[in-house]
């Protein structure tokens, strides 16, 4: 079982802030590559006369039938600029068909099948996401200024502005100097350092059982304390597209999954305690509860005044795995059986976690249960769900943290869903800044809001 991120942060802290110094001496080794049309001025070799048969394309996809749509859009976009190019096809792989490995999705268990499959006939491995859109062309050329014999991590930079718990306070002497890779940009492992992280990965099993932002942690775990190397930043590795150079750009308006759902087909659960409801419980009425049509407020004591629902379950400091099932058998037994979706909010959190009411019944008819009221709830419920055949979908427009605690770069292609904590923030402004409907928005809800998972 994996532990909480409030646990392991405390753990990990002491070690990852002496990342700060190493990382910082040994970046005063390694010079980054300044990409120019000008190969002479440059000092980068033109001599890596790839072609795009030596590019192993792997789309970040999800088992969730939008998502495979999406994934296979872009397979065919990337075949069919090779084939205007005229040139040998490139392999390119969707990871959801990869996944029969246990945690595939988090992309280093799945380097050693890369290296055995495709190091001899390949120079490079590029990851992208879904909602990528990569510009065949450019990136053959941007990729063939570099030397494929050596060690490449290459991406679009992110940092952290200030540390943060999500990356467990790393480098929080001064958080800017780390750099990990948008993966909404694409980002690539030449072959060499492909080889030399399957060594690695065969000859000492992965820290962490578990992964709390996937792209610091590969980041991280390349770098490997100065012994690898850090992320080379690619300018034509872009999210927004202004620049005529771009090879990559992203497409950051919100799927188009269909018709738009009901507000009355959504049941909002908000769960709170005693202690809460006066501080908590005021600002979500101020924020986005008046968007709701059915909400009702889950405690462990019954106020009229809210009006909260004492569910019989005491309050624990943390999990809270008994309050989230107990949600969960009240939304199947005693609301409308016409109501296809439940939301369940922390009350410090401005929107969060959607079932539907299928996935909720087969859930409960299954044996599957918290093992203590204080259990993790995402974490039993993510076990659960796996042990049930029920793809959990992902989307990164739901943060677990406040907007400070993401590079704003990073957020600028986004459209949130939510955020979470009040923490040493303002939940007032967040909202208005970051959630609250627009004009066009109100006016046209199904242009922006009309988003929809499948569980």
């Amino acid at each position: 079982m994996r532990p909480p991120a409030r646990r392991c942060a405390l753990l990990a802290r002491l070690w990852l802030l002496t990342c700060s110094l190493a990382f910082a001496l040994a970046s005063k080794d390694v010079k980054e590559v300044t990409p120019s049309k000008n190969s002479e001025k440059s000092g980068i070799s033109r001599k890596n006369d790839i072609d795009l048969k030596g590019i192993v394309f792997v789309i970040q996809s999800q088992s969730n039938s939008f998502h495979v749509k999406r994934a296979e859009e872009l397979r065919k976009s990337i075949l069919q600029q090779a084939s205007d190019l005229t040139q040998e096809l490139p392999r390119v792989l969707l990871l959801h068909e990869l996944s029969k490995q246990e945690g595939a999705w988090t992309i280093l268990p799945l380097l050693p099948h890369f290296s055995a499959t495709y190091s001899r006939n390949s120079s490079w491995i590029f990851f992208c996401e879904e909602e990528t859109r990569i510009q065949v062309p450019e990136l053959l050329e941007t990729l063939r200024r570099y030397d494929t014999s050596k060690d490449w991590f290459l991406g679009k930079a992110l940092h952290d502005e200030e540390s943060t718990i999500i990356h467990h306070y790393a480098f929080s002497e001064d958080p800017t100097i780390f750099k990990y890779p948008d993966f909404a940009a694409g980002w690539a492992l030449s072959i060499p350092l492909l080889n030399k992280l399957t060594k690695r990965l065969k000859s000492e099993a992965l820290r962490s059982d578990f992964t709390i932002d996937l792209k610091h942690e590969i980041a991280l775990y390349i770098w490997d304390n100065g012994k690898g190397p850090p992320l080379t930043p690619v300018p034509e590795l872009c999210t927004d597209g202004v620049d005529a150079h771009c090879a990559t750009t992203f497409n950051s308006s919100l799927p188009l999954c269909g018709n738009p759902v009901k507000k009355e087909d959504i049941f909002v659960a908000v769960k709170t305690c005693k202690k809460f409801h006066d501080d908590r419980i005021p600002i979500v009425k101020q924020t986005w509860a008046g968007q709701a049509s059915l909400i009702e407020y889950y405690s462990d004591y019954a106020e009229s005044s809210i009006p909260t629902v004492d569910l019989g379950i005491p309050n624990t400091d943390r999990g809270h795995c008994g309050k989230t099932f107990a949600i969960l058998e009240r939304f199947l037994n005693h609301s409308h059986d016409k109501i296809a979706w439940l939301v369940i909010v922390d009350d410090d959190t401005l929107i969060r976690m959607i079932f539907s009411r299928e996935a909720i019944r087969r859930l409960l008819a299954s044996k599957c249960r918290c093992y203590s009221n204080d259990a993790p709830d995402d974490m039993v419920l993510g076990m659960c769900f796996s042990s049930l055949g029920i793809p959990v979908t992902h989307s990164p427009l739901f943060h677990q943290a406040r907007p400070v605690d993401y590079p704003e770069d990073y957020l600028s292609h986004q459209v949130p869903i939510s955020f979470h904590k009040h923490w040493n923030s303002d939940p007032l402004k967040v909202y208005v800044t970051w959630l609250a409907p627009s004009k066009e928005d109100k006016a046209s809800p199904e242009t922006r809001k009309g988003f929809k998972d499948e569980l």
